[in-house]
């Protein structure tokens, strides 16, 4: 894995005062339009040095609202955004200084080439000649880049313009990065290799913020995950609480064609679904539930049946099925 060279590090701007950790702090943001359509609803968010911070919700939860306050690309209605202890709402160019940013939109690459893009971008960001050269190369090997590097943009596809995007926000980046659907048109190996390369952002320092539908690849690198749904944050786990007590535990019963199954003993929610039915049990709950399981079993109702820990996607669908109902 490629990290941020030393030289690249030691230009980013130290946080204010050592007093906090925090290169993110957001207070009690509400963005509300003219129309009244509230986006962001009082929304509190922290994100400390070395983090990735997934930022996740279905279209129009108010995800892509939220980065372009931070960034400073639209006014706040109320709240406070810093950014290493500075006022950005306040000072959208403090914003852009302190930041990196791919926006969800696709680069434009016309009359350049990657490695021109990722090199000028680099020099406008501050580094040095030789720093941001050596920073693009490394950048343009690590994502499997090469054969476009010296393409003009005209003839990239869309997967190679979105790895040049990341790659521009990424060469001398922000002590906060900020990306929306960095992935977006990438194929397989290289989404792999960009995930590797947002770790390395965190590893190195800088505070992560990734928003994106992709919960199966961004579970693998990030260490917290921000649930928003229409306009309010209502949830934020991390890996090693995303399936804890207050979640209860995942079943799964594989049901017999035709079968009808009954209630089952506890007062657990089940979900039916292309021959499965799924719902959440408490630990206290779990023997009762796995003797009715059993004994479905036993009358050919169900093939099979097992329980565990949910996943992020289960956690997931809870908060924001939850709120949609609410």
């Amino acid at each position: 894995m490629t990290t941020i060279d030393a030289r690249c590090r030691a230009m980013r701007r130290p946080m204010s005062g050592g007093a906090t950790t925090d290169r993110l702090e957001v207070r009690q943001l509400t963005k509300t339009y003219p129309d009244g359509t509230v986006a962001n609803d009082g929304i509190d968010l922290s994100v400390p040095a070395g983090t990735v911070c997934a930022l996740l919700g279905p279209n129009g939860a108010g995800k892509s609202t939220l980065v372009k306050q931070i960034i400073g690309l639209l006014a706040p209605t109320a709240g406070t955004i810093t950014i290493d202890g500075e006022d950005v709402a306040a000072n959208d160019r403090a914003a852009r200084r302190l930041c990196s940013f791919q926006p969800q939109a696709q680069m434009s690459l016309d009359g350049l080439t990657p490695r021109t893009a990722i090199h000028l971008v680099g020099r406008l960001r501050g580094g040095t000649h030789t720093v941001v050269r050596e920073r693009t190369a490394a950048l343009i090997e690590a994502l499997d880049l090469g054969e476009f590097a010296d393409t003009g943009g005209a003839h990239l596809s869309g997967g190679v313009k979105r790895l040049t995007g990341f790659a521009m926000a990424a060469v001398i980046p922000g002590g906060l990065v900020l990306l929306d659907e960095p992935t977006n048109d990438v194929d397989p190996i290289r989404r792999r290799l960009l995930w590797n390369q947002v770790r390395a952002l965190a590893d190195e320092g800088s505070a992560v913020v990734v928003a994106t539908h992709n919960l199966e690849e961004v579970e693998t690198v990030a260490d917290r995950f921000v649930v928003v749904s229409h306009g309010r944050i209502v949830g934020d786990v991390t890996p090693g609480t995303s399936a804890g007590s207050s979640e209860g535990l995942h079943i799964v019963l594989n049901v017999r064609r035709g079968c009808v199954l009954p209630s089952p003993p506890a007062a657990i929610s089940l979900a039916a679904s292309n021959g499965q039915v799924t719902g959440v049990v408490s630990e206290l709950e779990l023997l009762e539930v796995l003797g009715w399981a059993e004994s479905l079993r036993m009358q050919g109702l169900v093939s099979g049946y097992e329980v565990g820990s949910p996943t992020l996607d289960d956690v997931y669908a809870r908060l924001v099925d939850n709120t949609e109902r609410t």
